[in-house]
């Protein structure tokens, strides 16, 4: 009998119910830096089209989401014969570099505290829209969160390298300022922590994700590649959604670590069918260009 909270390798329909709505570009993004960036060859459009075709994508989505990608610069593709073949930019490999590095190593390693924060002040103007979007992304991806208007915060000194390189790149050095160092203990640094994150929500996802895979059933190849891009496809929103607190700043019974444990766990049991899945794609992969 498997032991409690351990998933079953049993085999249901790989169309299982997979809750909230993925739009098709993203799911392609996660095939992409999953299964086309560690091999860095060019793959044919109708490999591409039949994983998206098994992670209920339909064709004409799936060709939207290549276009756009090509667009953006992210992918390039090429004419051999007949058909097409897509191949990663420097760009597109550089961004799912990036993201692939922050997803597999985000809560693997926990380091105790030093008591010092980086504090970022901050003024967009309301009607520079675009800008004030692109900040609080940028910002939130570092770590940071905001407890007021303008005012952005992360218990983490050693992001200031990486918030100084946003803040350049975004031609704003002119109207920040910044500090590091401990609090001068005024005012009680959990109710900064409570208004800069939603940890309750954070909480809850992490609940929720736990649930979801602890409980999905993977029998042949392809419900393995489909279940680990949906895995990967909602682990790799943490990163951006979850701080990484100092423990000393958390409940005892955060649930990161657990669900971090869940996604490490399914990842290696799931990673050879589902790779093999997609070398199927690859070497199988029908003429549609």
């Amino acid at each position: 009998m498997a032991a409690a909270g351990t998933p079953v390798e049993s085999a249901p329909s790989p169309r299982q119910a997979w809750p909230g709505s993925s739009s098709a570009r993203s799911l392609l993004l996660t095939v992409l830096g999953e299964f086309v960036l560690p091999r860095r060859e060019p793959v044919w459009t109708g490999a591409l089209l039949g994983a998206l075709e098994s992670l209920g994508i339909e064709e004409k989505a799936a060709r939207q989401a290549l276009a756009r990608s090509s667009t953006e610069g992210l992918l390039v593709s090429d004419r051999v014969g007949r058909r097409t073949r897509w191949s990663l930019t420097p760009d597109g490999e550089q961004l799912l570099e990036e993201g692939t590095e922050r997803i597999y190593t985000f809560m693997r390693h926990t380091q105790r505290w030093d008591g010092r924060w980086l504090v970022l002040a901050v003024t967009v103007p309301e009607t520079q829209r675009r800008l004030r979007h692109k900040l609080r992304t940028r910002l939130t991806w570092a770590g940071m969160g905001s407890p007021a208007p303008g005012l952005w915060v992360v218990p983490d000194a050693g992001r200031a390298e990486e918030v100084r390189a946003i803040v350049r790149e975004l031609g704003i050095e002119h109207s920040t300022m910044s500090w590091t160092g401990p609090s001068a203990g005024i005012g009680d640094p959990q109710d900064v922590v409570s208004a800069a994150w939603p940890l309750n929500k954070i909480e809850t996802a992490y609940g929720e994700f736990v649930e979801q895979f602890n409980s999905v059933q993977v029998g042949d190849q392809q419900e393995a590649f489909v279940a680990q891009v949906h895995l990967v496809h909602a682990w790799r929103r943490f990163p951006a959604l979850d701080p990484a607190l100092p423990g000393e700043l958390l409940d005892q019974d955060w649930p990161g670590p657990d669900a971090a444990t869940v996604f490490h766990r399914c990842h290696e049991r799931w990673h050879r069918r589902a790779q093999a899945y997609w070398q199927r794609l690859c070497t199988g992969a029908d003429d549609r260009s």
